[in-house]
């Protein structure tokens, strides 16, 4: 569902009631286990939950109504012309597979299932967190595959497998809902990168195109101007304190502890370690949630997150570039670094030490 957050709010209160319409779903349906089976989730298993029903809130599409990406399909990324060399990608390379899956298309459908590299993988995005995260789909002896419930926590995503029909956060990649209430999804390393990126670190690569491209308007932003709201859209949650909750955030994850900091701390420094992570950033990709076209969006740079493995290896990590509502929502207890460490004084994240790259050197 898109709103264009240029508008008015009246207007776009308008466009979004239009929206619910449309799928005959209002926000006055009722969040319980009862509305939902109702709705056809007959499967779910709603005995088993570890968040309060509240806090789940319809998106406005039914369950499967933004449609997931089943059996994708790709070309060789050489030879696709109709993506700009700045356009944002989610780059992943398993085991020699490479393959880029534009945000011009995940836009629209938010999941797609694939097999990389022999791995069974999730490559999700959900745009009112702007969070891009790729998922192992192997869960307790089971290959799990997923779709859209239509529903939102924290303004995130929340997705379901279709063998168990439980709820997993998207942002998180944990069962809130369901038989597997609890579990959680491996993460896997992937880069949101600009696809000119994506083709000089991988030249044989394939990027993901549309089955039918006359589906959706692909290219085209249907949450125009999102990313420079002054508030998050369908969330009913705190705010953080002393940050603007739309600012980009870049969230790493090292042996499972988030690291935060703001992407405006990077574009500044081009270079922070935190702990043991080192994130990178250069410049040239697009916004997805900026103009009405997305190779028109504005320049918010690439990122690399990175750790030296025990083996002393240089190796890529999970990482997520959302905004700094969402961190607050699901890390509370996470701050987020929006300055560099002093010389000599404590650390101001979590215990962990930011140090500028600029700063090191001196």
């Amino acid at each position: 569902m898109g709103v264009n957050m240029k508008k008015p709010l009246h207007r776009a209160g308008l466009l979004l009631l239009g929206s619910l319409l449309s799928f005959g779903v209002t926000h006055s349906a009722r969040a319980d286990p009862l509305s939902w089976q109702r709705e056809g989730w007959g499967k779910t298993d709603f005995s088993k939950h570890s968040v309060d029903w509240h806090e789940i809130k319809s998106g406005g599409p039914p369950k499967d109504g933004i449609l997931s990406i089943d059996r994708p399909k790709f070309k060789p990324a050489s030879a696709e012309t109709r993506l700009a060399g700045t356009e944002p990608v989610i780059g992943l390379e398993l085991n020699g597979d490479a393959r880029a899956y534009p945000l011009r298309i995940l836009i629209w459908h938010e999941i797609a299932n694939d097999v990389v590299g022999g791995i069974p993988v999730a490559v999700t995005y959900c745009p009112l967190c702007n969070a891009a995260i790729v998922f192992d789909r192997r869960q307790g002896g089971l290959t799990l595959e997923f779709g859209t419930t239509g529903k939102l926590r924290n303004s995130d995503l929340v997705m379901y497998d279709r063998q168990t029909e439980s709820w997993w956060q998207q942002f998180t990649g944990e069962a809130i809902v369901g038989q597997l209430t609890g579990q959680s999804l491996s993460l896997v390393p992937a880069r949101l990168e600009s696809f000119a990126l994506f083709k000089e670190r991988h030249p044989q690569g394939q990027v993901l195109i549309p089955e039918n491209p006359s589906l959706r308007a692909y290219g085209r932003n249907p949450y125009e101007g999102y990313d420079s709201s002054a508030r998050p859209f369908l969330y009913g949650g705190d705010l953080p304190k002393n940050i603007n909750p739309m600012v980009r955030v870049v969230v790493a994850r090292s042996l499972g502890v988030p690291v935060a900091l703001t992407l405006d701390l990077l574009r500044e420094q081009r270079r922070v370690v935190l702990g043991d992570v080192t994130l990178s950033w250069r410049e040239g990709q697009n916004s997805a949630l900026d103009t009405s076209t997305i190779q028109s969006g504005r320049d918010v740079g690439n990122v690399i997150a990175q750790r030296r493995s025990p083996d002393g290896a240089v190796e890529d990590i999970p990482y997520d570039i959302t905004f700094a509502f969402v961190v607050h929502a699901f890390h509370p207890t996470v701050q987020i670094a929006q300055s560099c460490d002093r010389p000599g004084a404590s650390p101001i994240a979590n215990d962990i030490h930011v140090v500028c790259a600029a700063a090191a050197a001196r």
